[in-house]
Formats: structure tokens, C-alpha cells, sequence
């Protein structure tokens, strides 16, 4: 749909929103903007109209909406014209209310105060990481949750932290989590406590009192699959679809270049320096690299944004394909949801992991193969030591071949 308004015929018995009808219209136009199909955008305005209508029937103004009218709202017994099975609404129709509120709040018609999200100084922390650490806001959600939970633990003062009590609270915690999951609670305890020295809340060195979790790096083999496998996955895309035209720009990425699921979410438009042929990538920690586009990924992305891309003023060049027209959400789920169902169009069954990642091992893999140095594979993948990149010399079964050493079967233990 191209047109910037839609209109929805109004039935003798619809709700009216009365003055509020503008901002209903407003919102209607929105949701076509961003590329909803006609019915979705039918319940949604309906769901708009009813809320407004139901304002100006308990006097309520817009700009005191905030998480107690909603639920007011949701708890009303509806006695409000129109036909409908029930008296008592659904979580799906407060769903949508939800929706619509979210819209006057960025089109700054509400300024709702949301609900405590925990200590202030939880805060003040996750705002110290995004400003100074360059941590993505899926990593900050994460982290807040973690944070959350160790508060309870750790107690409101940190001027009382002291080593016993924070390797105490490492050593049950181990007890009931997953040895992963106690990385995560160490990793996000040691650097809040770092924080805390910074703002001179604690002793400098406490850090230094976390345990560290048993883990031996590298100790595994890397995850990745054969050449001919990555070709038959990225072969897979439908190119006369749109979702196939992106995907396949997706998995070339993925698999020539090494990148991230993030780095694919963060792309700019800007990025791309078509005179040069190369990419800017924003990695970890926000360090940007320029890489060099190779022709086939740089084929597929030009086909993406000037075939099939939806025409709307977002920086970011990769776009659900289903409405809201947007960028992916902060996490690699979506990127990583390309490679498994491409993995199930090839017909690949055996792969070992099933995640975005595999194609940035598969890619430093099939480039140690080929006889690029160590060093240049770091490069691509953009890795501070060579070290992590070492790791990919142990999946060079050929070259370790050549200095392998004959068993020496005659001799006693």
C-alpha cells in the first residue's frame, strides 16, 4: 500500500473517538507507513478508537495516560457500543492499547512514567556501561536483569561490601546455576564492582575478590561447516522473493566477511563505500574496521537496496521483511533464525550449530584453509589477539598433518 492515509469506514454502531479522532488517524497512518496489511490495520485502529472512546467516557485526559489508566482500562466492564462476544477483554486487545500508547509517547502526546525498573543505582550503572563501556542495548538488557537479582544478594550499601561476602554469594549461586550462567553473574558482578570504585562507592580493588569460573578457552573445536556446504546454504534463498533477495545479502555476509549477527543489525546505509568496494563495520566495544566487499556480497546488497528494500527514512540497511517495516530487535535471534531455516531449505541436518556464529567460523576456517596467515584471518575477523584467532589452527587437519609425530609404539610408559 502506497498511499500515506488510510481510511476505515466507519459502521453506524463504531466507537467515536470524538476529539480524539486525529490522533486515531495519525496513528492509522503510521502503521501504514510501516507497512501493516489492511485487516492489521483495521483491528489496530478499532482498538485505538475504543481506548479514546472509553477516555472521554471516564474523563480521562491524554497526557495523564500511564500504566494505571491502561489497567484501569483493561479491567473496565465493557459496556461500550459495538459488537463484541464479551464484556471482559482480552491480554491481546490491552496488547494493542499498548501499542497505540507507545505511539503517542515518541509522537510525544504522552509523557507516561514507567513503571521502577529496580535501584536507581542500577541505573546510573547500565547508563556508565553504554556511555563508556560501548555495550549494545541487548547486552545492557541483559545485563539489568543480572543486576536485579544480585542487589537482593549484595545488600543496599555498597560502603559494606566486602571480599567474604561477595566470593559468598559466587559460591552459592554456583551451587544452583549452570556453569554458564555463573560466568554471567561473575562477569556482570566484577565490572558493577568496578563501577563502584570509579564513583568512589567501594574499594578499588573488591573486583579482585570475585572467583573465576573453571573454564578452560578454546578447549574446544570450532563449529563450522564445509565450503561446499555454506555455498549450498546460501544457494538456498528464493531470489524472486523479496525475504529471499535480503537473506541471501545476509548469509554472504555472514560467510565472507565473518561478521556478527550485530554487526549485520547495526549496518548504515553510509557504511557502504561503493567507489571503494569496502564496508564499515562497528564491532564490539564500538571499533570500527573498513573491510573490503567482496563481489557477490556486494552484488547481493546493491539487488536488496534497489530492488526490494521498503522505501523508508531508517539509517539501517537490513529490514524485517514483515510489518512493522523496521529494523531487526537488539538481539541475534533474528539473524540467527536466517541460518536455521536456510539450514532447512539445503538440507543440511548434521550442522553443529544452527546459529549465525557458525558462519564466522566456517568463514575463518575455509581462509586457513585456502593459506591465509593467522594474522590476516585476525584482521578479517577483527580480533584484538591473535590468540583467539589461533584457535582455528586446530581445525587445519592437513597442515597439522605435516608435523605430527609418529606414534612411538615400541616405547614403555
Amino acid at each position: 500500500m502506497s498511499t500515506s492515509t488510510f481510511a476505515v469506514a466507519q459502521q453506524r454502531w463504531a466507537l467515536n473517538p470524538g476529539a480524539l479522532q486525529p490522533l486515531v488517524q495519525s496513528y492509522i497512518n503510521h502503521l501504514v507507513s510501516r507497512g501493516y496489511q489492511a485487516g492489521t490495520i483495521h483491528h489496530l485502529g478499532h482498538s485505538a478508537r475504543h481506548f479514546c472512546y472509553w477516555l472521554n467516557q471516564s474523563d480521562v485526559g491524554v497526557a495523564h495516560i500511564d500504566d494505571g489508566v491502561i489497567d484501569r482500562f483493561a479491567r473496565h466492564q465493557c459496556r461500550c457500543p459495538g459488537d463484541r462476544a464479551s464484556d471482559t477483554l482480552s491480554a491481546a486487545f490491552v496488547g494493542m492499547i499498548r501499542k497505540f500508547v507507545r505511539f503517542l509517547e515518541e509522537s510525544q502526546v504522552v509523557n507516561r512514567v514507567a513503571r521502577s525498573t529496580g535501584d536507581g543505582r542500577v541505573q546510573a550503572y547500565l547508563d556508565w556501561l553504554k556511555e563508556h563501556r560501548g555495550l549494545s542495548e541487548h547486552t545492557i538488557n541483559a545485563r539489568r536483569k543480572l543486576m536485579n537479582q544480585l542487589l537482593s544478594l549484595l545488600g543496599p550499601d555498597p560502603r559494606a561490601y566486602d571480599a567474604a561476602g561477595v566470593r559468598s554469594i559466587i559460591l552459592s549461586e554456583s551451587q544452583r546455576r549452570s556453569t554458564a550462567n555463573t560466568k554471567n553473574i561473575v562477569t556482570a558482578l566484577r565490572s558493577y564492582l568496578r563501577y563502584l570504585a570509579t564513583q568512589g562507592l567501594c574499594s578499588p580493588s573488591l573486583d579482585q575478590a570475585v572467583p573465576t569460573v573453571a573454564h578452560w578457552k578454546h578447549s574446544n573445536l570450532p563449529k563450522y561447516l564445509p565450503a561446499a556446504k555454506v555455498e549450498a546454504l546460501i544457494n538456498s534463498c528464493d531470489t524472486t522473493t523479496p525475504t529471499g533477495i535480503r537473506d541471501r545479502a545476509i548469509l554472504l555476509l555472514l560467510a565472507r566477511l565473518g561478521l556478527r549477527a550485530g554487526d549485520i543489525m547495526r549496518l548504515r546505509i553510509d557504511d557502504i563505500d561503493w567507489q571503494q568496494g569496502s564496508l564499515r563495520v562497528c564491532g564490539k566495544g564500538r571499533r570500527e574496521s573498513k573491510l573490503p566487499l567482496p563481489q557477490d556480497a556486494g552484488d547481493a546488497l546493491l539487488k536488496y537496496l534497489t530492488e526490494v528494500r521498503p522505501d523508508v527514512p531508517i539509517a539501517k540497511i537490513f529490514l524485517r521483511s514483515l510489518a512493522p517495516c523496521g529494523p531487526f530487535v537488539e538481539s541475534s535471534t533474528g539473524i540467527s533464525t536466517i541460518v536455521r531455516r536456510a539450514l532447512v531449505r539445503a538440507g543440511i541436518d548434521d550442522a553443529p550449530s544452527r546459529g549465525a556464529h557458525m558462519l564466522r567460523h566456517s568463514a575463518a576456517t575455509t581462509l586457513l584453509r585456502s593459506g591465509t596467515p593467522l594474522a590476516a584471518i585476525g584482521a578479517v575477523l577483527r580480533h584484538r589477539s591473535i590468540d583467539t584467532t589461533a584457535q582455528y589452527a586446530k581445525v587445519d587437519v592437513p597442515s597439522l598433518k605435516q608435523i605430527a609425530q609418529p606414534w612411538p609404539g615400541g616405547a614403555s610408559c
